[in-house]
């Protein structure tokens, strides 16, 4: 039997990677991981304890260990944390071992999806709006997002079982899988 391959997904927080992930995984009978998830659970704190105890560059030390652990396993799908593919080490594990999936979205749809999670430490900045936060981290990661992606697929307006159908028919008829 052929080895699966794996799947990333990648795009800004809301844009419904670990959601739509878990229905990927469901249908490709593969395992699914939340590199946040994974942080969560390894230090026994959420992301947001994480982040004002070692600060951003500490999170993102942890996030860089744990994408670099989980990729190496086959057959996965992977949700990965909005900002880890700053990181040209990160972007560069992703490209190489599996197919990158970005999944966009829109300020709105993200703010919609955002409003009540209080797990989200980039958005718990009191002086500047949250709408102003998504855009300033949409112009610096959007790019980023583009340049390691094999293909885009746009979440607005479409259920997470919709999404991972046509991710599913996008690797088959691309030969992916």
């Amino acid at each position: 039997m052929a080895e699966k391959r794996n799947i990333f997904l990648v795009g800004p927080m809301g844009a419904g990677k670990s959601t739509i992930g878990k229905q990927l995984a469901k249908k490709l009978h593969m395992d699914f991981y939340d590199s946040d998830q994974e942080i969560e659970s390894r230090t026994g704190a959420d992301i947001a304890w994480v982040f004002d105890v070692e600060g951003e560059q500490g999170f993102r030390i942890r996030e860089k260990k744990i994408i670099n652990e989980i990729t190496k396993k086959n057959g996965i799908v992977l949700a990965t944390g909005g900002g880890s593919i700053v990181s040209e080490s990160i972007r560069n594990i992703l490209s190489s071992r599996g197919t990158v999936v970005f999944l966009n979205t829109t300020i709105e749809k993200q703010l919609i999806r955002t409003n009540r999670d209080k797990n989200r430490p980039l958005l718990n900045n009191k002086n500047i709006s949250n709408r102003d936060i998504l855009e300033s981290l949409a112009k610096e990661r959007n790019h980023l997002y583009k340049n390691i992606s094999d293909f885009t697929v746009d979440t607005d307006n479409k259920s997470a079982k919709s999404i991972a159908l046509y991710i599913l028919k996008k690797f088959k008829s691309n030969n992916l899988l």
